[in-house]
């Protein structure tokens, strides 16, 4: 097995696991956790792709994941204070009162 097979079949492996995560938790911070696997396996296909056929491009990619990635941290760690502050719970079923 080659180097790339094996970070190919790696990411697989992660992007998996957050998705479970995502679709199976209720807490919401593990939920964040899940998107971030995802984002993180993304980054590792991107990486490994560029890496076997030599250019630049999906490495480039790579940075713009990781700001998006930090964005949404930002903002879903924001959102989690507020509903503790306002609900005294970070669970998901607490924002359903959000709805209009």
């Amino acid at each position: 097995m080659t180097n790339d097979m094996f970070i190919q079949i790696l990411a697989a492996f992660l992007f998996t696991m957050g998705l479970l995560v995502v679709l199976l938790r209720r807490d919401t911070i593990m939920i964040l956790m899940g998107i971030e696997l995802l984002l993180n396996a993304a980054n590792l296909s991107l990486v490994g792709f560029s890496n076997s056929s030599h250019m630049i491009e999906g490495q480039l990619q790579v940075f713009f994941i990781i700001t998006i990635a930090a964005a949404e941290s930002a903002i879903g760690l924001s959102i989690l204070v507020n509903l503790y502050r306002n609900f005294g719970s970070i669970k998901t079923q607490s924002a359903t009162t959000l709805k209009g």
